[in-house]
């Protein structure tokens, strides 16, 4: 098992630090569309739902994507998309063609709709034109499941995009094997730029420790054997959640819910906790890489 460094347990600090401060900064919601969808032209509208400071300023971005099927305004995304806004940041959740899954070129097209940066009607480029963004500062990216695939892919079409974090994320989904585009060495995002968090029972990803720690190892190029930890010195890797750690002992594909992929509720540890699978020590490992 690998150590932890000095900035990951910089990361878990400043969660204690956000887990009482999350909110306080004034907030200014928005609603927008871009131009998305497969395929080469991108032609069908879609939305994006948002926060940003009311504080007069220039902010970097932050954009989350969902799961299949998933509406893109789960509370899951609102809750990423409100603590990256409390932190500085222009933050949105982006509707898509989710609808399905697929090959990696169909997931590939996706990706390319939303993150292309020549674009002044994809989804960065609107987010980009917000009087309050500078993407000069960065961007940063999360998501789930297919979302988490969308992260992975953003930077290949925006070179801004400086870092992803994705929840359910793997290189094989029942069918669709995706190595070719997401693993290791096969898309422009550094694994030093990653941070990716499965459960153990993971029906795609897994549903074996072992085979969410192979998929883990293929997508991010770092391996530990016998660990459920593989985090770097900056925090980028992966990380195993363990049954016992989640409120209704089901460390499955959907974790960050309280009762499987069906339940409405966000696991507490998730949602408001500190550990390494929590979202604000997840989203404050997002904050190095872009300037305030």
């Amino acid at each position: 098992m690998k150590t932890v460094g000095p900035s990951f347990l910089l990361g878990v600090c400043l969660a204690l630090v956000w887990s009482s401060s999350a909110g306080a900064q004034s907030l200014s919601s928005f609603t927008a569309t871009y131009s998305g969808g497969s395929g080469l032209i991108c032609g069908t509208t879609y939305n994006l739902r948002g926060q940003e400071p009311a504080a007069s300023g220039k902010y970097p971005v932050f954009i989350y994507t969902v799961g299949t099927t998933e509406p893109y305004a789960h509370e899951s995304a609102l809750a990423a998309v409100s603590e990256m806004a409390a932190r500085g940041y222009v933050a949105a959740t982006v509707e898509y063609d989710n609808a399905t899954f697929g090959s990696c070129s169909t997931l590939e097209s996706r990706a390319k709709c939303i993150y292309d940066g020549s674009r002044a009607s994809s989804a960065v480029g609107r987010l980009c034109s917000r009087a309050k963004a500078d993407c000069s500062k960065g961007i940063v990216v999360a998501g789930f499941s297919q979302g988490s695939i969308m992260a992975v892919l953003a930077n290949n079409y925006d070179s801004r995009v400086r870092a992803a974090y994705g929840l359910g994320c793997g290189v094989q989904y029942s069918i669709y094997d995706l190595s070719s585009c997401v693993a290791n060495g096969n898309r422009t995002l550094p694994s030093n730029r990653l941070r990716i968090i499965n459960g153990e029972q993971d029906v795609f990803v897994g549903p074996t420790e072992s085979a969410v720690r192979s998929q883990s190892t293929q997508m991010t190029g770092y391996s530990c054997p016998l660990g459920t930890s593989c985090l770097q010195s900056n925090g980028s890797g992966w990380y195993i959640i363990d049954d016992l750690q989640v409120a209704d002992l089901q460390a499955d594909h959907c974790y960050m819910r309280y009762g499987s992929c069906v339940g409405l509720a966000l696991d507490s540890t998730w949602r408001s906790g500190t550990a390494p699978w929590s979202l604000r020590t997840n989203l404050n490992w997002l904050t190095q890489f872009t300037t305030p």
